[in-house]
């Protein structure tokens, strides 16, 4: 299980997002108190530093 994503559920909890590498199937973990906090604000961010589309288009709206 790799973790590709954090996810935040209604009352504000922080969870893992994981996917199995031989079935692709996603799971929801909690976050532990021994979670390094950079690692996790680095998987939070990773959409908003890698957008799925090119940063230029924005300039045209």
């Amino acid at each position: 299980m790799e973790p590709i994503a954090v996810a935040v559920r209604g009352g504000g909890e922080w969870v893992l997002v994981h996917r199995c590498g031989g079935c692709g199937e996603l799971d929801l973990n909690r976050i532990a108190g021994d979670d390094n906090p950079l690692l996790l604000t680095r998987l939070a961010v990773k959409p908003l530093a890698q957008p799925p589309f090119p940063l230029e288009w924005l300039s045209r709206l």
